[in-house]
């Protein structure tokens, strides 16, 4: 029988530079299409994430084109839960989590980031909302290429189990992202329209 051939990791490595170009530009055009109404629906959409009164929900600070998560973590904190922004804390470490709320000063973090203050309260949690550039069927996300959202899933994953939700506009869907073993398969993506639930487990 003949062998498939082997994928190198420079290969991967290709496939996804070349697949974050694309997403650049679709996210781009998603963002100006979709304007401020997309973060209003995903917070509509807070019911179908099935998040317990008093969970710990990690959201993130949104950067660019992003579609917008914080009208979702405010009604997720109306609705009893914690919520939590990350701190990137060094490259090449996972993630921390600190105790968010609105109205509240952030700080500048690497990257464009915006995180709580250090006195702000340590969150470990049970539910990561994740950006991203791109993301498919069968739950694969194409990140920003730092490695620090699979660094800390793979980290909260053997500790606990947590749900990884990505949030993403809803063209921003693909057929297939290239992926190695370093990636985390993400449990859901929810969307401007809908929560997309991976098809192969």
């Amino acid at each position: 029988m003949t062998q498939p051939p082997e994928i190198r990791p420079t290969d991967i490595a290709a496939a996804k530079s070349l697949a974050r170009a694309r997403a650049v530009e679709v996210r781009r055009r998603a963002f100006v299409e979709a304007g401020p109404a997309a973060g209003l629906k995903l917070a509509a959409q807070a019911g179908a994430l099935e998040v317990g009164h008093g969970r710990a929900v990690a959201g993130y600070w949104p950067m660019g084109d992003e579609i917008d998560p914080i009208p979702l973590m405010e009604r997720l904190l109306g609705a009893g839960c914690r919520v939590a922004l990350p701190v990137v804390t060094a490259r090449g470490r996972p993630l921390d989590f600190r105790a968010w709320e609105p109205g509240q000063a952030l700080e500048p973090g690497p990257h464009g980031t915006a995180h709580p203050p250090a006195a702000a309260q340590a969150v470990v949690p049970a539910v990561v909302l994740v950006p991203l550039l791109a993301f498919d069927r069968d739950g694969w996300r194409l990140g920003y290429g730092g490695g620090y959202y699979d660094r800390t899933l793979d980290l909260l994953r053997r500790n606990a189990q947590v749900r990884a939700i990505g949030v993403a506009f809803a063209a921003q869907r693909v057929a297939h992202v290239p992926r190695d073993g370093r990636d985390q398969r993400l449990d859901a993506v929810l969307t401007e329209l809908g929560v997309v639930t991976p098809e192969a487990r």
